[in-house]
């Protein structure tokens, strides 16, 4: 880990694009579903696609549908679920994980301590407690317990989130696969997130000899940094209110 404090080249022509979604594009909120996306978002990301001929691609641990709802009209590349769905640049959609995960626990947990939330996204679950800071240690506890005896799944902690995802599943692993496809393959990658499940992304671009770029604080494997939301946009080139 270092701590990068440099701000991130300007994006160049032959860049492939690749960006976070919660806390990178948009302001963290206090559940999912409040999120707030300023219309100049969906704009600047059309702008980019243009001038960068479509290898521009979100990275999330959203499913691929909810982002293209709040991201319309644009209409590119996602990479859902921390890589379990994949929407390509030709509009395909690929899905790794068709069994649904269930966790009667964590059901359980959430239903007993008010501010914290389940979301079942089809093939991950979350548990948010962005709404119950204090519960951090035994929500952490709880996703740790359920995965305990559930043989293939790992416990991905993000912020106020703590995420359960299939093993061999990672936004890295996700980014090098569009790497290898047209319109991404042979430039250079870019990649700017907010949160530990975007590390594995860093260290990906990084070993292509790409720019990693962490928002706001904390160690990271990114090798440059911007503040905030405000900031990332206006390195995207956007006027967006964040």
């Amino acid at each position: 880990m270092v701590d990068a404090v440099a701000p991130p080249p300007p994006l160049g022509a032959d860049d492939a694009l690749f960006l976070d979604f919660d806390g990178t594009l948009v302001s963290l909120a206090p559940a999912p579903h409040r999120v707030r996306v300023a219309p100049a978002v969906p704009r600047c990301l059309c702008a980019l696609s243009r001038r960068l001929a479509g290898a521009v691609a979100i990275v999330s641990g959203r499913t691929v549908d909810d982002l293209r709802r709040r991201l319309k009209p644009w209409d590119g590349a996602i990479v859902g679920q921390h890589g379990l769905e994949i929407r390509r640049a030709d509009a395909r959609v690929v899905r790794r994980h068709a069994a649904p995960p269930h966790f009667p626990s964590l059901e359980r947990f959430a239903a007993a301590h008010p501010g914290v939330l389940l979301e079942d996204k089809g093939a991950t679950v979350a548990l948010h407690y962005r709404q119950a800071p204090a519960l951090a240690p035994a929500v952490v506890a709880a996703a740790a317990a359920a995965v305990n005896g559930a043989e293939g799944w790992r416990v991905v902690e993000g912020k106020m989130v703590v995420e359960l995802v299939p093993r061999g599943i990672g936004k890295g692993a996700a980014i090098r696969e569009l790497l290898g496809e047209p319109p991404f393959r042979g430039r250079r990658p870019v990649f700017a997130g907010d949160d530990r499940t975007d590390e594995d992304g860093f260290a990906t671009v990084t070993a292509e000899g790409g720019v990693a770029v962490r928002v706001g604080p904390g160690p990271s494997a990114a090798g440059y940094r911007l503040p905030d939301v405000r900031a990332v946009l206006a390195w995207l080139g956007s006027e967006a209110d964040a």
